[in-house]
């Protein structure tokens, strides 16, 4: 009987030491790729804490050097020469004693606390390069009331500015200013070590002052940014993107995972030669026990429900996974080129909310991000998709940062403001009541185009990372930090009456808020946030919905009226006189403020701005660059050129100099106010001066078929037109020597829209029988208003 039980064994054995050799080399491969993920993973995680520890070196390095130079320019204010020169008003000497003896210290002046020296060559078109950054630490020391240190830039080359309030007697006598070389902040940083594949950089706003490292991963260094306590300075740093380790562990977790399944394969390996001793031994009478082969060919003798009873008895506990999600049917067509957006109740709700959110919180895993803010507008079915999409994040290990309601900007803000990187704005923006949607920031990259529908692609084949763990769930208040943000930026010269009509959107909080901080008396309008909309469409790009606002600053004897939309990320302007003034002319105002500071900076505008509009930024001594129209193409090109600023004839507004890049629509109106300030007639002189001709707004007419798409393209390959320049880069525009005209596909809704701009009245309807003529060519059917 022992020879007969033998036999079997060693037969069992034999039969199962092939399976039992590939499980080994499974086992093994599996423990390689393991440990291959926890050496990355260490090597990522120790990189990570040098290029931490270099950026904190930097950032306290820069605090000394800032805190002695403060303490410097007080003890050359403490000079009873100085004091003395003060008291005579004698500023000339004030300012030469202000810099003696203090090494490197140049341009000393001791300006009176009106600042009218410092504004009077703005006022007479003489100011120089660095005029406006001297001007703005003078008015910050004013506003701290101490000594301040901002970086300024003089004809292209940064240095450091001191400021600080000089009194005389208790009484505030002025404000004394002073320039370093930049070595005094940036020695420090520039001697950091920074590891091979990381990233640092100073900055002051949005302008990296001193760069070191890998370059291609500035966009990205707000996620790991740390201030410099006393300034407005900062350190970025940032390390490569690194997807989390296999089941999303880190290097102890892959280590030890795969030590167990090495340990795995040298059992599955040596399984049958052990059992064959231990055959060897019965044989003789040694000890009994089962061999691995015995036991197997046992088990699979048992009944069933033997079977799995011992099976049971034998395995640890195993953890408990949710199954798989239900498939459900997402809508493709709600995934378009600057963000997601649909009809609440018909192809968006909750638990597509939820979706999205997985597949958001998917690419952040695979990027190495783990904090996302998102916040929603005033829609009543935000509550319920903002719900649904923290859901989805957390579900994929996201920590989320709830911001509740606020304006699509304020969201982007938090993304800078909280160190996040990412951030979902749940918005429908100017749309109808019952739409909703989602504009994606992920890694400090707006998604468009294609990477909105590798969202829908990854819901479609369930690619979605599931976490362990679900992410944890915040709430943060950030308007205040937003309103004196803008305030400490924004301080406007004389204050100037607003009407600020929100149409009923979120912006009807924050907006008159951040107005007012900024010295505007400020009269709201429709500043109620109502979901429905109940007095007019939140659309300013629309001049039926400005009617309202026209009448409200002629009776309210205002100096302007500003509008916002929806979500507030966008601006429209009327006059004391009722004229609307279109975006592109509010560019050109924009464009000749930030060139004075920033000479050949380049100014991007889309394909709907007027043609006077790039020969406007030449003469201010900018470079113009038309794009494509879109809020999340604009910033791409952005990024991709280092553009100081933006704008699209919708009313987005992208100011790169002194803030963040995105579009602002409050943030916008705070610097239109700062310009029309400090000019020496009213805002409507100012604004009328401005070059104009004769222009329709937006026309839209409904695409045949509804797909817009298709035609254009077979509008771009039929149309011809004699005399004039075409281009091509979003849809077909057609400039002329007196004029222009454009027809391209919204990406937004199914309709083509068209815009006509031209010297004379003669000119515009020429233009338009030309363009009339070539649609008509395409499609007689089309129904097209002029």
């Amino acid at each position: 009987m022992v020879d007969l039980k033998s036999g079997r064994s060693r037969q069992a054995a034999q039969q199962l030491k092939p399976l039992l050799a590939v499980l080994a080399a499974v086992c093994l491969l599996l423990a390689g790729w393991f440990a291959w993920s926890a050496w990355e993973r260490y090597r990522h995680e120790a990189r990570l804490e040098t290029v931490k520890a270099a950026r904190d070196a930097a950032v306290d390095a820069a605090r000394v050097a800032l805190t002695a130079e403060k303490r410097r320019l007080s003890t050359q204010l403490a000079q009873p020469e100085l004091q003395a020169a003060i008291a005579r008003e004698d500023r000339a000497t004030a300012g030469r004693l202000l810099t003696q003896g203090w090494p490197g210290a140049t341009d000393g002046e001791v300006v009176p606390p009106d600042l009218d020296p410092a504004y009077s060559p703005l006022a007479s078109g003489s100011a120089k390069p660095g005029t406006y950054g001297r001007l703005a630490v003078l008015e910050a020391a004013l506003v701290e009331d101490g000594p301040v240190a901002l970086l300024v830039r003089d004809g292209g080359s940064a240095r450091l500015a001191v400021a600080a309030p000089v009194r005389a007697n208790g009484l505030l006598a002025g404000v004394a200013v002073a320039e370093l070389p930049l070595q005094r902040v940036s020695a420090a940083f520039e001697s950091a070590q920074v590891p091979d594949g990381a990233y640092l950089a100073l900055r002051q706003g949005t302008a990296s002052v001193v760069e070191s490292g890998d370059t291609a991963l500035a966009n990205g260094a707000e996620a790991l940014a740390r201030k410099i306590e006393g300034s407005d300075l900062r350190v970025a740093a940032a390390t490569p993107d690194m997807a989390g380790g296999p089941l999303g562990l880190d290097a102890l977790g892959s280590a030890i995972a795969a030590l167990v399944l090495a340990a795995l394969a040298l059992l599955a390996w040596f399984a049958p030669r052990l059992g064959a001793g231990r055959q060897g031994r019965d044989e003789h009478g040694g000890d009994s026990e089962r061999t691995l082969a015995e036991t197997l060919q046992q088990l699979a003798a048992q009944p069933p429900a033997t079977h799995a009873m011992a099976a049971a008895s034998d395995r640890p506990a195993a953890t408990t996974v949710d199954p798989d999600p239900v498939s459900m049917d997402i809508d493709r067509g709600i995934f378009r080129a600057y963000d997601i957006r649909g009809i609440v109740g018909q192809n968006l709700d909750a638990e597509v909310a939820e979706r999205i959110g997985e597949a958001i919180g998917t690419v952040m895993h695979e990027r190495g991000l783990r904090e996302i803010v998102v916040g929603r507008d005033g829609r009543l079915s935000g509550p319920a998709l903002s719900d649904g999409l923290i859901r989805g994040l957390r579900a994929t290990g996201r920590d989320v940062i709830d911001i509740g309601m606020a304006p699509t900007p304020v969201v982007y803000f938090g993304a800078y403001q909280l160190n996040a990187g990412s951030c979902v704005s749940v918005t429908g923006s100017h749309n109808p009541p019952d739409y909703n949607g989602f504009k994606v920031v992920i890694g400090g990259e707006t998604l468009s185009g294609d990477a909105v529908v590798e969202l829908f692609n990854r819901i479609a084949s369930d690619r979605l990372h599931r976490a362990a763990t679900p992410g944890s769930l915040s709430e943060r208040d950030i308007g205040e930090d937003y309103v004196q943000r803008i305030a400490a930026d924004v301080q406007i010269d004389r204050p100037l009456k607003v009407v600020v009509d929100a149409g009923n959107g979120v912006a009807g909080g924050l907006g008159p808020r951040v107005l007012r901080a900024i010295g505007a008396d400020v009269v709201p309008l429709y500043c109620e946030i109502d979901g429905t909309f109940p007095n007019h469409h939140p659309d300013p790009s629309e001049p039926h919905n400005l009617v309202d606002l026209v009448a409200a600053v002629q009776r309210e004897g205002a100096d302007l009226g500003v509008a916002f939309d929806g979500d507030g990320d966008r601006l429209g302007v009327v006059t004391r006189d009722g004229r609307t003034i279109f975006p592109d002319r509010l560019l050109m105002l924009f464009a000749a403020d930030v060139l004075e500071r920033n000479p050949g900076a380049l100014v991007i505008f889309d394909v709907k701005c007027t043609g006077r509009l790039p020969g406007y930024i030449l003469r201010h001594g900018g470079s113009p660059l038309m794009w494509k129209t879109g809020h999340s193409l604009i910033k791409a090109k952005m990024r991709e050129t280092d553009a100081e600023l933006a704008g699209e004839m919708s009313g987005h507004f992208f100011f790169q100099e002194r803030w963040y890049g995105f579009d602002d629509g409050i943030y916008a109106a705070a610097r239109l106010l700062e310009i029309l300030a400090i000019q020496s007639g009213g805002p409507s002189d100012t604004l009328n001066a401005l070059p104009d001709g004769i222009s329709t707004p937006e026309i839209k007419v409904d695409a045949p078929a509804g797909n817009p798409h298709a035609f254009v393209e077979r509008f771009r390959s039929q149309a011809t037109f004699e005399s004039a320049r075409l281009s091509t880069i979003d849809g077909v525009r057609a400039d002329y020597q007196d004029g222009w005209g454009l027809v391209r596909a919204s990406n937004t809704t199914p309709v083509l829209v068209m815009r006509f701009d031209a010297d004379s009245d003669a000119a515009l309807a020429r233009i338009q029988a030309a363009f009339r003529e070539q649609l008509l060519k395409v499609d007689p059917g089309l129904t097209l208003p002029f």
